[in-house]
């Protein structure tokens, strides 16, 4: 009987520093290119994808990243896995929408009919949501663009206000734009465009997808885009174990099980127990010599493990949030050894959580100092604060 391969920790962390391009020697020149090799770069904090891409490619500058998204639109910014944004090649954009986004918005459908009926919105809120979803298409249509507050003034069925959660801690009202705008870029009907202002800003203009791409989406069956959405994961984050991929796709477990299946993914030996890897992907990679990386809060990298002592050790309590969120973290070698922040005087403020050497941190304090002058005069806040990222602001 043939044993199973082991792959170590140390393994992991070189894959890390090739695959995701953050080892200087590694970086790419192609954002596009670089981009899909991670499925993505995550968008839903709109500066994580900029400082995403700043670690990753080579000579990048903002400019050249809001080229790439709303001109050439190489790079798509849609809805993905467990409801975060994604920016993505096309090509990937359409399996993503097959192999999750469907799904989410199905349910979220549901639930916003739902708060329509407690609510007594209309006598029937199917037909009603169907004609508020077709007056903000052809407003979408008729503008070639717009933002959300600029569609309100022309749907009036927008700018209702829906009740939720009546007598709970959480209850609240929530706008139908809000809720529309979400069915709507989840179905792949609208895409979320330029932002009004600098590339740090959140008010995004919409626009109909078939303008933003000629024809829409290419969207896979169902099943051939998970496989292909599970290959293309353990392609850049593999070896990992079942429960990364289903935490990351917000898969079931049988949906993840049937994927890793409908790939071929073999079990390997990993440090902390089982995992998968693709059958050609069980060979070392070479060294690339020390690395040091300054990423974003809901960084692509950070976020792609559920199980994450091997990179992360006993430092989940600093640098994520009580929901889950990653803050901006510093990275060595494959390791996460502690955070950084952006002051109101645009310092680089960072703080070590373990002792790594007076060379290492001589080199962190350089890439602080490199990543200083990339942001020049933009301040950067995370969408979603982490106690050490508090602290150091």
């Amino acid at each position: 009987m043939t044993a199973r391969p082991r792959i170590d920790t140390a393994e992991r962390r070189r894959r890390i520093a090739v695959r995701h391009h953050l080892a200087p020697a590694c970086r790419g020149s192609d954002l596009a290119a670089v981009a899909g090799d991670l499925v993505g770069l995550h968008a839903t904090d709109p500066t994580s994808v900029y400082i995403g891409a700043f670690a990753r490619v080579k000579g990048i500058q903002a400019a050249d990243l809001a080229r790439v998204l709303y001109d050439e639109r190489r790079l798509l910014k849609v809805l993905g896995m467990r409801r975060t944004m994604f920016a993505t090649t096309v090509e990937i954009a359409g399996i993503i929408t097959s192999a999750v986004t469907r799904t989410i918005v199905a349910g979220e459908r549901k639930r916003l009919l739902n708060w329509l009926k407690e609510a007594d919105v209309a006598p029937n809120v199917e037909a009603w949501l169907d004609e508020v979803e077709a007056q903000t298409v052809a407003t979408l249509d008729e503008l070639g663009s717009a933002t959300a507050t600029e569609l309100t003034k022309r749907v009036p069925g927008l700018r209702v206000q829906i009740p939720f959660g009546a007598g709970k801690k959480w209850a609240g009202k929530v706008g139908v734009s809000t809720r529309m705008l979400f069915l709507l870029a989840g179905e792949a009907r609208i895409i979320r465009g330029r932002p009004r202002g600098t590339w740090v800003s959140s008010m995004y203009e919409w626009a109909p997808m078939d303008r933003w791409v000629p024809g829409g989406l290419v969207e896979p069956p169902t099943q051939e885009a998970r496989a292909e959405l599970a290959r293309r994961w353990l392609r850049a984050f593999g070896p990992g174990t079942q429960r990364d991929l289903q935490w990351w796709t917000g898969w079931t477990v049988g949906i993840t099980k049937r994927a890793l299946a409908d790939v071929g993914a073999v079990e390997v030996d990993l440090e902390e127990g089982t995992g998968f890897a693709l059958p050609s992907d069980v060979a070392a990679t070479s060294e690339v010599g020390p690395w040091i990386a300054l990423v974003p809060s809901l960084d692509t990298t950070t976020m792609a493990w559920k199980e994450r002592d091997w990179y992360l050790g006993a430092h989940a309590g600093r640098l994520f949030d009580t929901i889950g969120n990653a803050g901006p973290t510093i990275w060595l070698d494959g390791r996460i050894v502690g955070g950084w922040a952006v002051r109101k005087s645009g310092e680089i403020a960072y703080q070590l959580l373990e002792d790594v050497g007076r060379e290492a941190e001589r080199a962190i304090g350089e890439e602080a100092v490199r990543l200083r002058e990339w942001l020049a005069d933009s301040r950067v806040i995370p969408r979603f604060r982490t106690p050490l990222e508090l602290e150091l602001t």
